[in-house]
């Protein structure tokens, strides 16, 4: 049986979700308590998640999907509870679902979105400095949503990859981008097909140059069609960053319906 999984972590004290030889990522941490509730010696399970974003270290999610397969049929609400009950409290599965056997976490999604929240205040606010990346330059975020509409569409995303990247192909889409402010929390929200490692926030730095003023809002187009890193800005922070939610095709049908996960 395969069974998907929808997560929500906050990712500042593990290694990204991807496991890692310290045993500090969210993956590891999942497939531990996967052994512990289903009573098997996590050495000898063939149990192995498979997710529809290896988030960096620090990177956040309320949206993540997960995927794996077992032999143990217990109801859905019983996986979330009993999950839960042998994860950390920063890690959380919210919601089980059975799945068809071809369905594939990854490879299946037709969508990913994505936040990126940037406290632009004087002084960073320690009760945030988790979740937002504090930046205290005035920022003109009209300016960064109408330089950020360059990137709409499908293209050569060089300029905004980072080079230990092993995507086969730097093209990607961006079906919507926009940047808003409330309060001083700026936040960006971009959605596209899949996303080049370190893309959002290495497209962020560059937006912020726009927020600024240090470029102008053409800026981003001149960069996408350098297609080289070096003339972008720097990367930002992964603490800014959340995987939101991830859209699958309606076959697959994966999400309940009560779920809160997006």
């Amino acid at each position: 049986m395969r069974l998907a999984l929808g997560l929500a972590y906050d990712g500042t004290d593990f290694q990204g979700y991807q496991t890692q030889p310290s045993g500090q990522s969210v993956q590891d941490h999942l497939e531990g308590a996967l052994a512990f509730f289903l009573a098997v010696p996590r050495e000898t399970t063939r149990l192995c998640t498979t997710a529809a974003g290896r988030t960096d270290a620090g990177v956040h999610a309320r949206g993540q999907v997960v995927h794996f397969d077992t032999e143990a049929d217990r109801p859905e609400w019983n996986w979330v509870r009993g999950l839960n009950s042998a994860l950390p409290a920063s890690i959380r599965v919210l919601w089980a679902a059975r799945v068809e056997q071809g369905f594939h976490a990854r490879f299946d999604a037709t969508r990913r979105a994505y936040t990126y929240d940037i406290i632009n205040a004087p002084v960073d606010d320690p009760l945030r400095h988790r979740y937002a990346t504090w930046v205290f330059q005035p920022l003109d975020a009209a300016a960064m949503h109408r330089a950020a509409q360059h990137l709409v569409g499908e293209h050569d995303f060089s300029s905004f990859r980072a080079a230990e990247c092993q995507a086969k192909t730097p093209v990607r889409r961006i079906d919507a981008i926009g940047v808003e402010r409330r309060g001083d929390l700026v936040r960006l929200s971009i959605e596209g097909n899949a996303f080049l490692h370190h893309m959002v926030r290495n497209i962020v730095g560059s937006l912020v140059e726009v927020g600024r003023g240090a470029q102008p809002e053409d800026w981003m187009a001149e960069l996408l069609r350098a297609r080289d890193r070096g003339q972008a800005a720097r990367t930002f922070p992964a603490q800014g960053l959340c995987l939101t939610q991830v859209t699958y095709p309606k076959a697959f049908a994966c999400e309940p319906e009560s779920s809160s996960a997006a």
